[in-house]
């Protein structure tokens, strides 16, 4: 489906990232672009933004590497809804993504998803840094800069630049997937005519530093991350090959290291959630170990106790990995004993204890912390997969419908109510799960045969009949309305 997209519209590159681009060098600075509000409503409304959105979502479901983890999913969303609830001008909801790459970028798009890519956590130095690269791509999205720079390409209708627009976003986010006809030449002609201009990277930059330290974070952390990237890359004889057309000019160092100065610095503790996000992610998605080695050691150099902190989950992290559960668990559990609240190390000794056949206090232990946090997605999908593993699955079934229910953007939910099914033998409800799951990745055509398969599930069940065709009128409808992007 990329491919065919990508073959379909003009080459382009446009990254809306913090550190990619490079103002200095784009031709539309020219392009005098309207004000914000009602001219680039005019041309993509919020719904059609908000659409867009939702289906290039589903498409990089399918084709990026969207880390799934529920804890790194929970702790992601809730440092980008407290930016965005210091944000203004905020007229969509927000979602957060993270996404497994080596390359160090993050970028938004239509409808309020903002990604980020798992080397940029991991080069931040505290949660000042990594927030204000999320900050200015909040900063993108209600500015509404896509929008504009759609409206300075009048002469196309919204919906054949979201599809250019969205295709580029699916080169960025999968590199493989691009085709051999976009030259580095069309790409940087195509890019003079639709990359954000000067105005737009400082508007972002600006809108963002005014939300990171009314969010309460240390407003100086922009331009402490900003230099930092200018300094690793400063002698290097070939950059990273997005800092090659993208670079970052000094202009902007200048211009947002004058706008900090207007606040005061904060002197913050050290966030343990972030060391622990930092942790999960090296561990997680280490490839060749070296990721977690650097790690520890940037974590040993560190004189706080949140990293010490992090250094021994960490290690708990890593011998789980290993399939050692015992020696997991001996040094997890002192750090549970002290904080029992803890969503980490909870979702991580519910592992252990699942792997050791203890799923009694698994669930126990959930139960309780649920109560405390009964909003928590982390701990809810941890609990429906307790159940799951216990054999316990109407109970799992039941916690699950209302995840759905509130959270039915969340693979992880669907893939855990198939199970659920398919361990209660109820065939058409497993099959229409895994319709919706196909769905969220952009299959509508598979989607809609299955839930015309599980009809012949349902032993007569006219209630559950109706139901499923109601669902796959829904979906044709989706995938009717959704074809516009793919021509």
């Amino acid at each position: 489906m990329v491919r065919m997209m990508l073959k379909k519209t003009v080459a382009l590159i446009l990254s809306t990232s913090l550190f990619m681009q490079n103002a200095s060098l784009v031709y539309a600075n020219n392009i005098t672009l309207p004000d914000i509000g009602t001219a680039a409503a005019s041309t993509l409304s919020i719904g059609q933004e908000m659409e867009m959105g939702d289906y290039y979502m589903r498409v990089l479901r399918n084709s990026a590497p969207i880390v799934d983890d529920p804890v790194l999913k929970q702790y992601i969303n809730d440092l980008g809804k407290k930016l965005v609830s210091k944000s203004e001008s905020v007229q969509m909801p927000f979602h957060f993504y993270i996404m497994r790459s080596d390359i160090l970028n993050a970028f938004a798009f239509f409808g309020g998803n903002v990604v980020i890519h798992s080397k940029l956590i991991l080069d931040t130095d505290n949660e000042s840094q990594l927030a204000s690269v999320m900050a200015h791509e909040i900063g993108h999205v209600t500015q509404r800069h896509l929008a504009r720079a759609i409206e300075a390409q009048n002469q196309n209708s919204p919906y054949v630049w979201g599809g250019i627009l969205g295709s580029i976003l699916l080169s960025l986010a999968v590199p493989e997937a691009a085709i051999p006809s976009i030259t580095g030449v069309m790409a940087g002609s195509a890019q003079s005519q639709i990359s954000f201009t000067q105005s737009n990277e400082q508007e972002a930059d600006r809108v963002g530093l005014r939300t990171l330290a009314k969010a309460g974070f240390n407003p100086y952390a922009s331009v402490e991350f900003m230099q930092k990237l200018a300094d690793q890359t400063r002698f290097m004889s070939k950059p990273p090959e997005i800092l090659l057309t993208h670079p970052l000019p000094n202009s902007r160092l200048t211009d947002m290291r004058n706008r900090s100065m207007q606040y005061s610095k904060k002197d913050l503790t050290p966030s343990l959630d972030y060391y622990l996000a930092k942790a999960r992610l090296a561990v997680l998605l280490d490839r060749n170990k070296n990721t977690g080695k650097l790690l520890i050691e940037d974590y040993k150099k560190l004189n706080n106790e949140q990293a010490k902190v992090a250094l021994v989950y960490c290690g708990a992290l890593a011998d789980y990995r290993t399939g050692e559960y015992q020696k997991a668990k001996q040094q997890l559990q002192p750090l549970l004993d002290n904080d029992p609240n803890n969503i980490w190390y909870i979702d991580l000794m519910t592992d252990i204890d699942l792997e050791l056949n203890n799923n009694a206090a698994a669930i126990s232990r959930l139960q309780t912390a649920l109560k405390k946090a009964p909003n928590s997605s982390a701990l809810q999908l941890n609990l429906a997969n307790a159940y799951v593993k216990n054999n316990n699955y109407q109970q799992a079934v039941s916690l699950l419908h209302r995840y759905t229910f509130d959270n039915n953007d969340d693979v992880n939910g669907w893939d855990l109510l198939i199970k659920a099914y398919g361990g209660l033998h109820s065939r058409a409800q497993e099959m229409s799960a895994n319709a919706e799951l196909l769905a969220l990745q952009g299959q509508f055509k598979q989607a809609i045969q299955l839930l015309q398969n599980a009809k012949g599930q349902t032993k007569g069940n006219q209630t559950m009949i109706s139901k499923l065709d109601a669902r796959i009128s829904q979906l044709q409808q989706l995938q009717k309305r959704y074809a516009t992007y793919q021509r």
